[in-house]
C-alpha cells in the first residue's frame, strides 16, 4: 500500500492548557486521506472542523497525537521544517480568496513559489500562465483582483494553490461565497485538476450536494470522527 498523503493518528488540541478553563475541542483523531484521493470534511458548526484543517495544514501544532504530511511526520519538525513542507507539499483555498489586492492575477498565483524560493524565477510565470489558462483566465492574466468576478477571484486562488504541485489541497468552504452556478464551476475544476494530476483534495463543506460528489466524507461531531 501506498503512504497515505494525510494520515492522523490520536489527534488531540486542547486551549488553555493547564488552566482551570482549558477545553479540549479534538479528541483523538484518527484519519487519512490517500493520493489522488477527493473528500469531503462536514459536520456542524463547533464539530471542530476549523481547528483539525488548522492542524492539518501545519497552522497549528497538536496538543498530542501525530500528524503525517506525504509519510513525513510533522509533529517531530521545528519550525522551519513545518514551514517547508507546508509550502511544498499543501495547497490552500479558502472561502474568501484572500488574494493580494495590489498584485495582478499572474502575480497571485505565482506568490506561493515567490516565498518558497525566496525570489521570483522565469518559470514561475510560465507555470502560473498555464494554470491561468487552465481555469478559464486567458487574457485575464495582468488583472488585479477587483477587476475580477468573485468567480473568477476563486479561479486565481485555485490556480495559486495548485502553483506548486502540491501533494495536497485543502479547500475549506471554496464555494461558500458563490452562487450556485460559480459554485459548481470552481467544484468541477478542483475535481478535474485532482483526475488529471493525481492530487489529493480535503474539502470542508456545509453543501450535501458537493460532499455526495466526493470519493469519500469524514463526518466530525463533537470534536470526533462520526464516520469516514
Amino acid at each position: 500500500m501506498a503512504e497515505p498523503v494525510l494520515r492522523l493518528e490520536g489527534v488531540t488540541k486542547s486551549y488553555n492548557v493547564g488552566t482551570p478553563v482549558e477545553i479540549e475541542v479534538l479528541h483523538g483523531i484518527s484519519a487519512t486521506v490517500g493520493a489522488g484521493e477527493f473528500v469531503a470534511l462536514v459536520g456542524p458548526s463547533g464539530s471542530g472542523k476549523s481547528t483539525l484543517l488548522n492542524i492539518i495544514g501545519l497552522l497549528e501544532r497538536p496538543t498530542s497525537g501525530t500528524v503525517f504530511i506525504s509519510g513525513e511526520n510533522a509533529t517531530a519538525l521545528d519550525e522551519a521544517g513545518v514551514t517547508r513542507l507546508r509550502g511544498r507539499t499543501i495547497g490552500f483555498v479558502f472561502q474568501f480568496h484572500h488574494l493580494l489586492p495590489a498584485f495582478s492575477a499572474l502575480e497571485n498565483v505565482m506568490m506561493p513559489q515567490i516565498i518558497d524560493r525566496g525570489r521570483p524565477e522565469p518559470d514561475m510565470a510560465a507555470t502560473a500562465k498555464d494554470l491561468l489558462a487552465r481555469v478559464g483566465l486567458t487574457g485575464k492574466e495582468n488583472n488585479r483582483p477587483t477587476q475580477l468576478s468573485g468567480g473568477q477571484q476563486q479561479r486565481v486562488a485555485i490556480a495559486r494553490a495548485l502553483a506548486a504541485r502540491p501533494a495536497l489541497v485543502l479547500a475549506d468552504e471554496p464555494t461558500g461565497n458563490l452562487d450556485s452556478k460559480s459554485a459548481d464551476d470552481v467544484f468541477a475544476l478542483m475535481r478535474e485538476f485532482n483526475r488529471d494530476q493525481n492530487t489529493a483534495f480535503l474539502l470542508v463543506t456545509h453543501d450535501p450536494r458537493l460532499a455526495a460528489r466526493c470519493d469519500r466524507v469524514i463526518e466530525l461531531f463533537d470534536g470526533r470522527v462520526a464516520s469516514s
